[in-house]
């Protein structure tokens, strides 16, 4: 997430590969890296993005994800915030990922999965104050 000058939040949003559908930088969880520390490397290598991670959830969601196959497993995503300091021009994933920062009302319109979308519309209403990191993420708790 970021803040324009106005105080207005943005989330950073990439297009899934299969299907070009938005979603959040994402992944599998690696193993054995805690799972905030997961995340953070997630969203370097789906979304070139740098920044400081919290170590809490702030949110889940689910959905099916199709696999080559066709079978769907049902996954849960953990949401950490993060706060992008920087975007790198140079990614992992950057020929096959185009990402897109969001108003956090406008991506909740634009996400398929039914429960990240109600999370993003009440992040829209009760938007986390542009303070320090830690008063930021016990916003959420």
């Amino acid at each position: 997430m970021r803040w324009s000058s106005d105080g207005t939040l943005f989330v950073l949003m990439v297009a899934a590969r299969g299907s070009g559908r938005w979603v959040m930088p994402k992944g599998w969880r690696i193993n054995g890296a805690i799972p905030w520390k997961s995340a953070e490397i997630q969203a370097l290598d789906r979304a070139g993005a740098v920044g400081h991670v919290g170590i809490n959830p702030i949110g889940r969601y689910r959905y099916d994800r199709i696999m080559p196959d066709g079978a769907a497993i049902s996954c849960e995503v953990e949401l950490f915030p993060m706060l992008v300091e920087r975007l790198r021009r140079d990614w992992k994933y950057r020929r096959t990922r185009r990402r897109r920062w969001f108003e956090v009302a406008v991506a909740a319109t634009q996400v398929e999965e039914a429960e990240l979308a109600e999370f993003l519309r009440k992040l829209s209403c009760k938007p986390p104050q542009r303070t320090a990191l830690g008063s930021l993420f016990s916003w959420f708790d």
